[in-house]
């Protein structure tokens, strides 16, 4: 599957992004799903509503699996701010996702306070021996100025968010 790299998705994701940094659903970390050109699936991060797993690639596999009512979603292309995390990458292999293409590198959630398994997905996919196909770097100054507004939004209202739970170092 060929699949011709598009900004106007990864700006969704962008914008799922914010809108969950905006409303302290969870971290800077938005994806959006694409299927035949057209979109699937938007979603942000919504682990500080009160479950860990809802990472935006997950937020979003869960959408699209339910409006294309399937679990398989080969054909499937995920954009995503930032490098799918040992998590989601799994629940992106599982789900038939054919393509992950990110901006920034998880490397940088780490670097940006978050409590990141450092494994990128390329060893992921090298390890486990999943036919994904990973572009990375797509967008990533666009996708490394959320970390900055995360940033911001904390320094502007401190003790707004709780440092002591297991979702930071």
């Amino acid at each position: 599957m060929k699949h011709r790299l598009n900004p106007k998705y990864m700006k969704l994701a962008v914008k799922a992004a914010q809108k969950s940094i905006r409303t302290l659903g969870g971290g800077p970390f938005g994806a959006c799903i694409v299927k035949s050109g057209k979109v699937v699936a938007v979603a942000g991060n919504t682990v500080f509503k009160k479950d860990a797993t809802c990472h935006a690639e997950i937020n979003t596999i869960r959408i699209a699996s339910k409006k294309l009512k399937t679990y398989d979603l080969s054909g499937c292309v995920m954009y995503t701010t930032t490098e799918p995390c040992p998590m989601c990458f799994s629940a992106i292999h599982w789900s038939g996702i054919s393509c992950v293409i990110f901006g920034s590198k998880i490397a940088d959630a780490a670097k940006a306070g978050f409590n990141e398994l450092c494994i990128s997905a390329k060893k992921m996919k090298k390890e486990g021996g999943s036919r994904v196909k990973i572009y990375s770097g797509f967008l990533v100054k666009c996708c490394g100025k959320l970390y900055k507004e995360w940033k911001a939004l904390e320094k502007g209202r401190p003790g707004l968010i709780d440092h002591k739970s297991p979702y930071f170092k």
